[in-house]
């Protein structure tokens, strides 16, 4: 899921870990466990986009590194503490722990201004200040006490961080390598949005408030559970939800007498109301959105696949990495100047129906360099462009609360 959900959620796990005994660092090594494993978006910097769409969700999401990473991780953070460097340790863990909050703002600037840079620089601004006059007084001219942890409890906090994180992730429609390096196989179950506010923010509250209260006060520890409880409860009923969605969909498909090979449901961006559908009919694909509010039949639309776009399609690298990626629900359209976009619809459409090829919600361009050579990747792209992203979101949000839009019956 989005960094804040892992943020929230590695704090809580290192709270219940650790927390009666190391109080907020408790929260604030688990909140940095909770992100190590998404550190492999650094891949853009090293790999090329083909190749970084591949290793994200890879090795650092595996039960291997769980394993040997919780161990690794668990035993440098304890020996740093104990060393003679720990102040610099100090001032580092409440730096990641900015950082993090960092992120926080960033997503939240995001959200409510698309493109600006500035509250991150005054945020950036205020919090390096801040660790420098907090550092000097506390740890270079005042008294400072090590965490009362030792190396298994440091290495519990790490391993639980990032079991749960990979976990989450699974929820996810993504995709995760959970056998890394010893399958390709991408886990997901389609049952929660990579960004659901539901999820985060009743947590992100009971974490707020649990960090309060004093490490050995009860109520700190509830409130942390209550967080956890929240989390269990709300991942359980985006399995029920996808389970009912799933039937009706079954269902609609038997009554009005399409063939089908197999089907996918997922739901849409910020919510658990709306799910979209893709449908693999053989020659073609069918689309859909349905809504647990709706009180309408599902209806669906056709999506030509496009292969008869794309030439050596089999024996195309690119094209099998992309393949791969998206479990096979891939088709290929033609944009308004002639290039070549590819489509993961397991995410689906904005609008349900493919009204055009920037209605598709995660899409990749490619490079045709002619029909005897190798397609290139020139990128991915999610969400839509921004001269439509008001329009197009808000017709989401009308559709996930149950209205139906009017678009030509295919």
């Amino acid at each position: 899921m989005d960094s804040l959900s892992q943020i929230v959620l590695g704090a809580a796990v290192g709270e219940a870990v650790l927390g009666r005994r190391i109080g907020n660092r408790a929260m604030i090594w688990g909140a940095v466990a909770g992100t190590i494993p998404d550190m492999d978006v650094l891949g853009k910097y090293f790999l090329s986009e083909l190749d970084n769409l591949a290793f994200h969700r890879g090795i650092s999401h595996s039960l291997l590194f769980c394993l040997i990473g919780s161990v690794v991780f668990g035993w440098v953070t304890d020996r740093l503490y104990r060393s003679r460097h720990h102040a610099w340790l100090a001032i580092g863990t409440k730096a990641a722990a900015a950082v993090l909050v960092g992120f926080v703002v960033n997503f939240l600037t995001q959200i409510f201004a698309p493109g600006a840079w500035w509250p991150v620089a005054v945020y950036g601004a205020l919090i390096a200040f801040w660790l420098w006059k907090h550092g000097q007084s506390r740890y270079f001219e005042g008294n400072w006490e090590a965490p009362d942890a030792d190396v298994k409890g440091w290495v519990l906090l790490f391993f639980w961080g990032f079991l749960t994180h990979i976990l989450l992730d699974c929820f996810t429609t993504y995709g995760t390598q959970v056998f890394a390096p010893f399958s390709n196989e991408r886990v997901a179950w389609g049952t929660v949005s990579v960004v659901d506010p539901l999820y985060t923010m009743p947590f992100l509250l009971c974490l707020l408030v649990a960090a309060r209260f004093v490490r050995h006060d009860s109520r700190r520890q509830l409130w942390n559970r209550l967080g956890l409880a929240w989390s269990c409860l709300y991942l359980a009923l985006t399995v029920v939800n996808h389970s009912r969605v799933q039937h009706t969909v079954e269902a609609a498909l038997q009554d009005q007498g399409r063939s089908f090979e197999q089907f996918l449901i997922t739901p849409t961006i910020f919510n658990n109301l709306l799910w979209n559908v893709v449908v693999d009919a053989g020659d073609e694909f069918l689309l859909a959105q349905h809504s647990i509010l709706d009180e309408i039949p599902v209806a669906f639309y056709s999506a030509s696949k496009g292969y008869d776009l794309l030439h050596n399609m089999d024996a195309d690298e690119t094209i099998g990495v992309l393949q791969w990626f998206s479990a096979g629900y891939l088709n290929a359209v033609r944009r308004n100047d002639g290039s070549l976009q590819l489509n993961d619809l397991r995410f689906g459409t904005f609008s349900g129906s493919a009204k055009d090829a920037d209605d598709y919600i995660f899409r990749f361009k490619l490079i045709d360099r002619g029909p005897q050579e190798a397609y290139g990747f020139e990128r991915a792209q999610g969400g839509p462009p921004d001269e439509k992203a008001e329009d197009m979101m808000m017709e989401l949000f009308d559709r996930a609360s149950g209205r139906a839009i009017e678009t030509p019956m295919r």
